[in-house]
């Protein structure tokens, strides 16, 4: 019977994750950044790490790409991207991805400052969560969003009756 040495243990990589992330209000257009083209350029930006190639992926340009990460309400989809993008090999990357994570935690929750305009948005597009399997991009998955709809459904009065102050 022959006796193998036992192979070195190897540092295992963890697993990619991208937190889950609200789409970025947008007026609806066909040929525009729909919420579900939001999420799929999140997961092919995970899985080519290029900007470009990923938005080539889903049919739009680069630079819609950047524009749309900036505009405002987007808090969650930029910690998405910085996410897909984070290497976790070095200290800085890891440091990057912990603050995209919490970042994106963040924007998750509905603030007082949210308007009514915003929390109908979340209500109707809810929460997208990219899903990766082995480092390779595989899906999308959306999820109602059930604080926002509590959020909105506190907010909202009873006909004939006054709000207490």
């Amino acid at each position: 019977m022959k006796h193998y040495p036992p192979k070195p243990a190897q540092p295992r990589t963890p697993a990619r994750y991208i937190p889950p992330f609200h789409a970025v209000p947008l007026r609806a257009r066909a040929d525009g950044w729909t919420p579900l083209r939001q999420a799929e350029f999140i997961g092919h930006l995970a899985e080519t790490r290029s900007v470009a190639g990923a938005a080539r992926a889903v049919g739009m340009a680069r630079e819609t790409a950047y524009r749309l990460r900036r505009r405002p309400g987007g808090e969650g989809f930029d910690a998405a991207w910085d996410a897909a993008l984070a290497r976790t090999a070095t200290e800085a990357g890891r440091m990057r991805l912990l603050a995209a994570l919490e970042t994106a935690r963040d924007a998750l929750k509905p603030s007082r400052k949210v308007t009514l305009p915003q929390l109908e948005w979340r209500v109707e597009t809810g929460i997208w969560q990219v899903i990766l399997h082995g480092g390779r991009y595989a899906g999308v998955r959306q999820k109602a969003d059930d604080s926002a709809l509590l959020a909105l459904l506190g907010r909202v009065q009873e006909p004939g009756r006054a709000r207490a102050a």
